[in-house]
């Protein structure tokens, strides 16, 4: 095995992974990300004691303690091209070995808990409920760049999405992952549970019309009535279908939480987004605490 050219893994003058402008020792093994930078310092503030601050760019990061459980939690801004570079970034830091850019013989497996916001694409849904997403299912083609195979399941699901939204093949190529069950099992009280579907913009590809029309208008109307045995669509955002599927690939243990602002079916949004945020947060940290 040869060491991973400078090119290729682009390590800071501190000895911190370019972008998170992070070492492996400033990094613990339970993650939080969220996309708002400021977003960083609204979770750390339910932190017991906070041991570390980075930022580069729009990643910022804080390491601390809650309870007894070392966490840290980090802003990966909007999309999954940002996801690309935080999940690649996060798993270098602890399988790779920073010093001889060689990858550790023994893997670690990091646990990856998103926290963010989202759409509803059900009525039954409403803004200021939360959603824990069962699958991350992607138009936004990330996962196509790499190898990576599907189940048997996982390939009957897309083929009916597929047929179902009559998706054009020039616009995406969909992908789908799951979350991990040991994390979902911990998020049923208090959350609505489906499919999340990652969108490649927040304007045309999420089916909002301001100046310019669209290629597919009835496409979100064939996303909230797609179903596949149990399975529904129940919410879509920019984010998730890329920490599922990097996740997968790179064996770590993932978990996409939204709090719905706006419910695209009612055509209402929240009247204080920042109070279900709040909560999702505080939430969450208590359930993982435990965990």
């Amino acid at each position: 095995m040869q060491a991973i050219a400078e090119s290729e893994l682009i390590i800071n003058s501190r000895g911190a992974i370019y972008h998170l402008n992070l070492r492996p020792e400033e990094l613990a093994p339970t993650i939080f990300t969220v996309g708002d930078p400021d977003r960083v310092s609204a979770v750390s503030r339910h932190f017991d004691t906070i041991e570390h601050k980075a930022q580069h760019r729009e990643f910022v990061s804080h390491t601390g303690y809650i309870g007894k459980k070392r966490v840290t939690v980090v802003s990966t801004g909007i999309g999954t091209d940002n996801i690309d570079i935080v999940l690649n970034e996060l798993d270098a830091l602890v399988n790779i070995d920073l010093t001889t850019r060689m990858v550790k013989p023994q893997l670690t497996h990091l646990t990856i808990i998103r926290m963010g916001t989202s759409g509803s694409l059900q009525k039954d849904i409403p803004v200021d409920s939360f959603v824990a997403s069962t699958h991350g299912l992607g138009i936004d083609n990330l996962l196509n760049f790499y190898r990576h195979d599907d189940t048997e399941e996982d390939n009957a699901l897309l083929q009916s999405f597929t047929t179902q939204t009559q998706l054009h093949h020039r616009l995406a190529q969909p992908y789908i992952s799951a979350s991990s069950p040991s994390l979902l099992k911990h998020f049923v009280d208090g959350f609505h549970q489906g499919i999340t579907v990652t969108c490649p913009g927040f304007y045309g590809p999420q089916g909002r019309v301001l100046r310019l029309g669209l290629n597919q208008p009835e496409l979100i109307d064939r996303l909230t009535s797609f179903s596949y045995g149990p399975h529904r669509i129940t919410n879509f955002e920019m984010e998730t279908a890329g920490i599922y599927g990097l996740g997968r690939l790179l064996g770590h243990h993932c978990l996409s939480l939204s709090a719905i602002v706006a419910n695209r079916i009612s055509k209402t949004f929240s009247p204080d987004g920042n109070k279900a945020v709040e909560k999702l947060i505080t939430d969450t940290l208590r359930i993982v605490e435990k965990l």
